[in-house]
């Protein structure tokens, strides 16, 4: 039995978890003695108490975030549970320590940290390590539950210093699973709705050496490494360093068309849509098809709302860019917009989704410009712990969800059922049109003709969830051509 053991619950099986890699790998003497248990979101809580109850540690790591947020505390209520019952399969409580964005900046009376025995709030790599040391040096006893947990608030580590995870990934990972990296920590932007926004954060962009990470790179290459999503907020802030990346992967494209083998690698970037000067463009382009995803923030097209929460914008040259995008890369492209946002009315919004939509689809005619290669994912604000849009909360009527994910229920500017509505316009786009259930070819605005249909969808099954995919398109087809 490992005397450490890492563990989360990851949203699908196919996302493994980079943070508990990391941890373990610079854990020093004790990456031995330490084994990452992941689970994911839909699987039975039975699994994983079973899991876990059978590994025995001393010390249990969680990484928490607020997607398994509520899982994570039904887990831990589960575990005190049988620990506290000493069956024989659980044994003696380990020591808890919670981890993760999530418990970082929750308020200290949060229902969580009632579970715990310590939280490291920040980056871990280094603390983590510390605290093992210390409690397995010390021989702590097995412990009974602390009245409050020590929370321990860990500096930023030095991206040189620490080790990669990499090694750390299996070949099932490799072989089945998105393989997550990052080449840089940290955002230069100040937009209100993230933590990047947080006092001390502001302004902050830390680059791992970029040599080492390249070789890293080509080590997972050479294992059978097949997509490969880059967890960078900003990837391509620094233009050079953006250049070589990409170089090395278009590299490796290039490698298995010289062995007249398909390529199956496939790159995920997020990107600054203000940002794209021509020698990023002229490389954009040469990615083939299938080989290159990019998640492009807009957020919103309203300057006044931008300006409001800090967020640097330029709505004309990020729609530019979307166009460039569309028309002359093959690109599959993921363009953000959040609702909700302080002062942002539906009308608004409305206006800023078909200002997207249409720089999606009205492109030259060329080969490139399909629509399967295009989605807008929308997204409802959310008030993450410690973000300071809360500053805007009584100016501007927003009132949020107590529980995770937190979002916003209403605003001064949109109702509780305008709001709920969006989030039903969301989940049919994501269902119909980014999942291309049907082929969907309009170019003009089409927000309030597709509100209209996601409303009598809505109606129809009376939920936008567990909907048969071939009732879906023929009822989307009959409703459709009667609203367009």
């Amino acid at each position: 039995m490992k005397e450490i053991v890492l563990a989360t619950i990851n949203a699908k099986w196919i996302h493994p978890s980079l943070a508990l890699r990391l941890l373990k790998a610079n854990l020093g003497p004790l990456e031995d003695s330490c084994e990452i248990i992941e689970f994911a979101l839909r699987q039975p809580l039975g699994e994983k108490l079973e899991a876990l109850l059978a590994v025995h540690p001393r010390i249990l790591g969680i990484s928490v975030s607020i997607w398994n947020h509520v899982a994570t505390v039904e887990l831990l209520k589960e575990l005190e549970k049988a620990w506290t019952a000493k069956s024989g399969l659980c044994g003696a409580r380990p020591v808890v320590v919670l981890g993760g964005p999530e418990v970082s900046h929750l308020p200290e009376d949060a229902e969580i940290f009632s579970f715990a025995d310590y939280v490291i709030r920040g980056e871990g790599e280094t603390a983590f390590r510390l605290l093992c040391e210390e409690i397995l040096t010390a021989g702590y006893p097995a412990k009974v539950q602390k009245i409050s947990p020590q929370f321990i608030n860990a500096e930023n580590v030095n991206l040189g210093e620490i080790k990669s995870g990499y090694h750390l990934y299996t070949d099932e990972d490799l072989a089945k699973k998105l393989i997550y990296v990052e080449a840089s920590r940290g955002c230069s932007f100040n937009c209100e709705f993230c933590l990047s926004a947080v006092k001390g954060g502001q302004g902050t962009v830390r680059e791992f050496p970029l040599e080492p990470f390249l070789a890293e790179m080509d080590a997972l290459v050479g294992r059978g490494a097949k997509t490969f999503k880059f967890l960078d907020r900003t990837f391509n802030l620094n233009i050079k360093r953006a250049l070589k990346i990409c170089g090395f992967f278009l590299e490796k494209i290039e490698q298995c068309k010289e062995t007249r083998q398909k390529s199956d690698i496939v790159v995920h970037f997020e990107m600054v849509p203000s940002l794209f000067p021509d020698e990023l463009r002229e490389t954009l382009v040469r990615f083939p098809p299938g080989t290159l995803r990019l998640e492009i923030g807009i957020q919103t097209l309203n300057p006044e709302v931008s300006e409001r929460i800090c967020r640097r914008s330029n709505p004309e040259k990020e729609l530019e860019a979307i166009r460039f995008l569309r028309e002359k890369t093959n690109a599959v492209i993921h363009a953000d917009l959040i609702a909700g946002l302080p002062g942002e009315d539906i009308a608004s919004f409305a206006r800023g989704f078909d200002r997207l939509w249409l720089a999606l689809s009205e492109t030259e005619k060329s080969p490139k410009a399909d629509y399967q290669r295009a989605e807008i994912q929308l997204g409802i604000l959310k008030l993450l712990p410690g973000a300071p849009i809360s500053r805007h909360n009584e100016t501007f009527g927003m009132r949020y969800s107590s529980l995770p994910p937190y979002e916003v229920l209403e605003t001064s500017a949109m109702s509780v059922g305008d709001l709920q509505r969006i989030k039903n316009f969301a989940r049919f786009w994501e269902l119909i049109i980014n999942r291309d259930l049907i082929k969907f070819t309009e170019s003009k605005p089409v927000f309030e003709i597709f509100m209209v249909l996601s409303d009598r969808l809505f109606a129809h099954f009376g939920r936008n969830w567990g909907i048969d995919k071939d009732e879906l398109r023929e009822t989307v087809k009959s409703y459709w051509n009667k609203l367009s």
